[in-house]
């Protein structure tokens, strides 16, 4: 398979490693000041980029009929745009929040937790996560996923970054040389249960970024990385 890397720092480095040794050829290293010249020649590209580049990136693909994969994230109230314009073109797109097959899989964690805990009004629900400092977004579209789907089996009516009484508080820090680190925390007067889900390095990512383009290679439509791994 040819794949397109859109975004090739330290992220699209990795995907590049995996990906020649799942045996597929890299058509097109693309840097922000870089054309999309070699986009033509790929069966795939995958977007691991900046928020500002990450419209005009899944545009280009979907108008050229390029199944796109993108992990990029802090762009998302563009999201249904891309939505619409993938049915327009009858493309294939699959956008997430992160493509770590272990934080799939925790994301449904999260999701079965919030919901034996919605009626348990004596705890107190939280998230912390860690990133390199380099990550331009925060909170993470990780953290983001999880928290919309503790708000759906909750009374919280948001997020926040700060502490108060209506919204979910995420604890969003910056640290060097972390990959990402994800924990949701219900805390009562008597006890604490946490999840957490910590990725050792960018690999987990970028293999699954390379998995999802090889599942959607010849299918048509928006899909999750829940379609991908079938959970």
């Amino acid at each position: 398979m040819k794949i397109a890397l859109l975004g090739y720092g330290k992220m699209g480095k990795v995907i590049e490693q995996i990906a020649l040794e799942r045996g597929h050829t890299i058509v097109l290293k693309k840097r922000s000041s870089d054309d999309f010249e070699g986009l033509e020649n790929a069966d795939v590209a995958i977007d691991f980029s900046v928020p500002k580049s990450a419209v005009n990136h899944i545009s280009e693909c979907l108008n050229n009929n390029i199944p796109i994969i993108s992990g990029t994230t802090g762009w998302l109230e563009d999201y249904d745009k891309m939505v619409d314009l993938c049915n327009q073109k009858n493309g294939s797109f699959i956008y997430g929040s992160n493509f770590s097959l272990g934080v799939n899989i925790f994301f449904e964690l999260n999701k079965q937790l919030a919901k034996m805990m919605q009626n348990l009004k004596q705890y107190n629900v939280s998230m912390e996560e860690v990133h390199h400092t380099q990550k331009l977004d925060a909170p993470s579209g990780t953290a983001i996923s999880l928290a919309n789907d503790i708000i759906k089996n909750s009374n919280y009516t948001n997020w926040s970054l700060t502490k108060d009484d209506t919204n979910l508080f995420i604890d969003a820090k910056r640290i060097e040389n972390v990959p990402g680190t994800h924990s949701v925390f219900y805390d009562s007067k008597v006890d604490q249960i946490e999840i957490k889900h910590t990725a050792h390095s960018r690999e987990g990512f970028a293999l699954g970024s390379v998995i999802a383009a090889e599942w959607i290679k010849d299918k048509k439509g928006v899909y999750t990385m829940k379609d991908v791994l079938g959970i």
